[in-house]
């Protein structure tokens, strides 16, 4: 065989190849998904007025399970939800990538205090949503939750992860 047949078969032996990992990578996302699990845990969320709202969150505690946060899914109960912590307070900034359901953000900082809320953050969208500031956790909740509930900016947010259940 000559040198040219020789690079041509490698170059297509190489293409292939890579046309097999990348197809492979490709439908592995909704597999890789299924595939990160969560933890959860009661938590309060207490308005100004005095109302007390009790949800059960999942918790994504590591890196992994924070890149996979809602997404794929498709309903969510009414009394559920996602903290996301971050460990330490930074800027945050989040998006909707394959998350299918409409969601309320809540930016917390930690001592629990709900300092940014996004509402109605639109399934699909690559939209970047960010906190405007330092924040410890993100709670997510059912759009809607957060006007339903009269959840306000200054609210507490309360449960074991953050430190200061009640």
């Amino acid at each position: 065989m000559d040198v040219s047949r020789l690079k041509f078969l490698a170059s297509a032996i190489l293409a292939l190849f890579l046309f097999v990992v990348l197809s492979v990578t490709a439908f592995s996302g909704p597999t890789a998904a299924a595939d990160v699990t969560f933890t959860t845990e009661p938590l309060v969320i207490e308005t100004a007025g005095g109302a007390r709202h009790q949800f059960t969150v999942e918790l994504a505690l590591q890196s992994a399970q924070r890149q996979q946060g809602l997404m794929y899914r498709k309903e969510m109960a009414p009394d559920a939800g996602m903290l996301f912590d971050f460990e330490a307070p930074r800027e945050v900034t989040m998006w909707m990538r394959n998350t299918l359901i409409p969601l309320d953000m809540l930016f917390i900082d930690a001592k629990g205090r709900i300092t940014h809320i996004h509402e109605g953050a639109v399934p699909l969208s690559e939209t970047v949503i960010s906190s405007r500031g330092p924040v410890d956790f993100v709670l997510e909740l059912n759009a809607g939750e957060v006007k339903r509930r009269s959840i306000r900016v200054g609210d507490r947010v309360r449960s074991a992860q953050i430190g200061n259940a009640p």
